[in-house]
């Protein structure tokens, strides 16, 4: 079985899409399937990773900086038409000439700028095609849509798929690597005494607006416990990595930095309390019972942070160079240990880390 990844990661788009496809791919390849990526050399991509992860990836040329991209339509509207790096058209073209005049049996799709007219001129070169989305804003042609945030309905894609569309909705289905599941049991009795002794923050492997360090400026003034240790993960692109590293030198608490961790799932096992991005890492935390602060870094992230919120799975907080509502909400959590287990309990209940083996079910299930 061939299965082809069209996806990409750079300093705007972020590495979720990346990442999330990696999870899906490394299951399947246990299974024998054969998976080859496809990506845009955006500055911050994830190609060498991806290589590094034993997967051969189709590189497309980064665009002319003279090329003018015609909106049209939904894409006047939409601020996500610009990720792909060229029109729509040249990158099909492109990817098709990638597939190499073969027909795959599974094409799958995680990017924002993709949609009906760019799946239907892939068709002839796949057996089935995959769409996985957030967003619920434009129509797709495929076989299944995978959307894996809270608070989802099949009636948000009633008018964008067709009758015949397999729609996987939830966190249930969250593309989770297996270690989180793995480790769920241990992490969720380690939350029966609530504590606050370490902090994780991780706002995404770029952080283009240097959330960390202004969160990590906002903490020294907290009241928290002295003996408080912070970890913080960051990715080798993020813009402001020197930056954050400087400044955890200067923390009140002993404050360590970690860059492309490979062990995240145990990081966030011995962790009390993470403060982080309302994307993908939000079904990380919740899996493991860790209780989260999470911040709203972009729009497609707002669904996700209001349904966690809530349903009390986690508090939103803003921050801005120091000004915002971080300083209230941790400090109630470190005088209430009973918040800590009430987000532990009700977030470990939202997806049990099996998603991606329901997904490569489906795969596997329908045949040609």
């Amino acid at each position: 079985m061939k299965i082809i990844f069209r996806t990409d990661a750079s300093l705007e788009i972020g590495t979720g899409h990346v990442i999330r496809c990696l999870t899906l791919a490394n299951i399947l390849k246990r299974l024998g399937w054969q998976c080859k990526f496809i990506c845009r050399e955006h500055h911050g991509n994830l190609v060498d990773h991806i290589r590094s992860c034993g997967y051969d990836v189709g590189v497309l040329p980064i665009a002319n900086n003279d090329l003018v991209i015609k909106k049209t339509g939904s894409e006047k509207r939409s601020n996500y038409s610009k990720w792909l790096g060229s029109d729509w058209r040249i990158d099909a073209e492109q990817t098709k000439i990638c597939i190499g005049g073969e027909v795959v049996d599974w094409l799958i799709v995680d990017h924002y700028a993709i949609d009906i007219r760019w799946e239907s001129e892939l068709r002839d070169v796949c057996h089935r095609l995959m769409v996985i989305d957030d967003l619920a804003n434009r129509r797709h042609d495929c076989d299944i849509l995978l959307d894996q945030n809270l608070g989802r309905i099949e009636f948000d894609y009633a008018q964008l798929t067709s009758e015949n569309c397999l729609i996987l909705l939830g966190p249930n289905y969250a593309l989770l690597r297996s270690e989180f599941h793995q480790l769920r049991k241990c992490s969720l009795k380690r939350r029966t005494i609530p504590k606050m002794e370490h902090l994780l923050i991780s706002m995404g492997g770029v952080d283009k607006s240097n959330t960390t360090e202004h969160i990590l400026e906002t903490l020294k003034s907290c009241k928290l416990p002295s003996e408080l240790r912070i970890t913080v993960v960051m990715g080798i692109h993020a813009p402001w990595l020197n930056r954050v590293q400087l400044c955890a030198t200067k923390m009140p608490y002993l404050t360590e930095v970690k860059v492309n961790v490979t062990n995240m799932a145990k990081l966030m096992t011995i962790s009390d309390l993470a403060i982080g991005a309302a994307g993908s890492a939000s079904w990380e935390r919740c899996c493991l019972g860790l209780p989260s602060l999470i911040k709203i870094n972009a729009d497609n992230q707002l669904h996700i942070a209001n349904a966690l919120q809530k349903m009390g799975a986690a508090k939103i907080f803003t921050e801005r160079e120091g000004v915002g509502t971080l300083p209230t909400v941790i400090t109630k959590l470190v005088d209430n240990t009973q918040a800590l287990s009430d987000l532990s309990r009700i977030s470990s209940k939202i997806t049990d880390g099996y998603g991606t083996r329901r997904v490569s079910e489906y795969l596997v299930r329908i045949k040609n």
